[in-house]
């Protein structure tokens, strides 16, 4: 039986390793967490709806399931050309016919990051933001921005979607308070249309929603620095906050920088549309490693990510057995979310046939926290799969 070893125990890794097992693979998952970690549904740890534990599935519990074995460790190198992967501990792991890396990403710096906090970073990060959020509204007012920032050599590493779901979710908390009115709530962003790989629909829906919502903007102007009150733009202003949110866009993981693969300018691993590193005989890249091929409003998610992990567990178990026959993930690039407000969502799609944004009201909420509900107890395997989720 051929051993394939998995960098990696996010969406990609995880969903990698189910597949593999499916296919009879002898398949190791190396993970520096020791959960699985939904991050979709962690927008509402800061609001107080749902807890670290609520997003969370421990990997013993999918290993189990699964019948995939688990090491929980960090790696610190990898030598790809040698399919040599050397460990935190000093273990090193070299006897494996394929290495699937699904590491995910490291983050673009700014001077002064360290004055905020990201719902897409460490998972602690969410429940520092709910305790910074506390004590604003125990002080009964202050100032809220919130945002997300831009990669120049790779626009498919933004991640737009989570920062307006949390301003928007927050913004729901303090009306539902009676605190509103003492709150100045801001969306920032570096770049002139935030948003805009949703398609021009869903632009203007979202400058009706932040006219609605009486959340003020600040975009088209590059973050110069963050400070402990604000932030700092190009163009000499500066917006004041007692709490600054920001999600870095991606760059390559460190690790992966420091490996033998061949990245792009970004700093992720090269692939081509089956994820087989090429000149890399047995290494595939998926999910936030890989750098995405496609059209200009590619974005990395979860969905694609998964999608990859399916792919590469088959184009394995078929490159094992000798026949040539590969999926790609071209074909399945879209953007598909449900972009949730704490009283209502908006269905967000995006296709090379155009993109739409439609209203939820109330339901598209619950739509969510079921999506939530499904995503950790199908992974559990106590609720079959539908595919194509």
């Amino acid at each position: 039986m051929k051993k394939v070893l998995v960098l990696g125990g996010g969406f990609a890794g995880v969903e990698a390793a189910i597949y593999l097992r499916k296919q009879g693979m002898d398949t190791t998952v190396v993970s520096d967490r020791d959960y699985f970690y939904i991050y979709p549904t962690s927008i509402w740890i800061p609001t107080g709806e749902a807890s670290k534990a609520d997003v969370s599935v421990p990997l013993d519990q999918l290993a189990q399931k699964h019948g995939f074995k688990l090491i929980i460790d960090a790696v610190t190198t990898l030598e790809a050309q040698a399919k040599k992967v050397t460990l935190q501990s000093g273990r090193v792991l070299d006897e494996f016919d394929y290495i699937v890396v699904a590491m995910g990403q490291g983050k673009m710096q700014h001077k002064g990051l360290e004055n905020t906090l990201s719902i897409c970073g460490k998972p602690e990060e969410a429940e520092e933001l709910k305790v910074k959020l506390d004590a604003l509204i125990e002080k009964g007012s202050g100032k809220i921005a919130m945002g997300f920032g831009g990669n120049p050599n790779d626009s498919s590493a933004v991640r737009g979607g989570p920062a307006f779901e949390v301003l928007f979710n927050v913004n729901t908390l303090l009306k539902r308070k009676g605190l509103k009115e003492n709150f100045e709530l801001t969306f920032f962003a570096p770049m002139e249309k935030p948003g805009q790989k949703m398609g021009p629909k869903a632009l203007v829906m979202m400058d009706k929603m932040f006219g609605m919502t009486k959340i003020n903007k600040k975009v088209g102007s590059k973050i110069t620095e963050f400070e402990a009150d604000g932030i700092n733009f190009e163009d000499g202003t500066k917006l004041e906050s007692d709490l600054t949110m920001f999600i870095a866009a991606g760059k390559g993981h460190p690790v992966l920088e420091a490996s033998d693969l061949l990245l792009s300018d970004a700093g992720f691993v090269v692939t081509n549309e089956y994820n087989e590193v090429e000149g890399f005989e047995g290494v595939y890249a998926i999910g936030d490693s890989a750098s995405l091929m496609g059209p200009e409003w590619r974005a990395k998610q979860g969905h694609v990510a998964e999608v990859m992990a399916k792919n590469v567990a088959y184009n394995i178990f078929q490159h094992a057995q000798k026949i040539k026959s590969k999926e790609s993930y071209i074909e399945h690039l879209n953007i598909l979310c449900v972009m949730d407000t704490g009283d209502g969502a908006a269905f967000v799609y995006r296709s090379e046939s155009g993109g739409k944004m439609i209203p939820l009201p109330v339901i598209g909420h619950w739509m969510k926290k079921g999506w939530g509900w499904y995503c950790k107890n199908s992974k559990l395997g106590k609720i079959p799969r539908i595919p194509g989720m």
